[in-house]
């Protein structure tokens, strides 16, 4: 009797474990698209602190580089380009779920294709500057949780240029990757005005 007491006790703690670690939705329901379920909640704040932390925000917000991040237009596209030589220039895109200039009509799961694979809806490849090499590496949940995110913000409408071909003039300022005998002859922030021509100069 007391074998079998402490086998009935055993096999009730087996199913108690089984039982609780089971998400709440049950054993069928604990996968979208193959990754684990989150509260609504909990996935857009995942989410959120995932763009935060990522520095996506820098590259998608208006005057961020200036140290002034356009606030009403968070992640609403950027105002300064990237150079790469042979390339062009790439503005970061508007990440908004405006239908028109951001990323309304796609679906999570194109954005998160885009995040890790560089590949955008319209068959394009990304532009190096995008960082897809390492987002590739984001788990399946953490991809949807940003996706979801981003779906969830409010629409910004706001078309930002490019990308321009290597011979076109963009409408942004630059970020420029220059030999450093190139950078010491450029006219340097907060440094004097270069000196003016010579009045025949000037007037030629």
């Amino acid at each position: 009797m007391k074998a079998r007491r402490i086998a009935e006790l055993s096999m009730a703690a087996v199913c108690a474990g089984a039982c609780l670690a089971l998400p709440p939705q049950g054993a069928n329901a604990a996968m979208k698209h193959g990754a684990p379920i989150r509260s609504a909640h909990a996935e857009l704040a995942r989410g959120k602190y995932l763009v935060i932390f990522g520095s996506c925000t820098d590259c998608h917000t208006p005057g961020s580089f200036f140290g002034k991040p356009d606030m009403a237009r968070f992640l609403g596209g950027s105002d300064v380009g990237f150079a790469i030589p042979g390339l062009g220039v790439f503005v970061g895109p508007n990440l908004t779920p405006d239908v028109k200039t951001g990323l309304g009509s796609w679906t999570e799961q194109q954005i998160v294709t885009a995040m890790t694979t560089g590949k955008i809806p319209n068959g394009r490849t990304l532009a190096p500057v995008m960082p897809w090499h390492a987002y590739a590496n984001l788990t399946k949940s953490d991809a949807l949780a940003i996706a979801a995110y981003l779906k969830s913000l409010p629409p910004v409408s706001h078309q930002v240029g490019g990308p321009y071909g290597p011979n076109q003039t963009p409408n942004e300022a630059v970020m420029v990757v220059v030999p450093p005998d190139v950078y010491a002859n450029l006219p340097k922030p907060g440094g004097a005005a270069p000196a003016p021509a010579a009045p025949a100069a000037s007037g030629k």
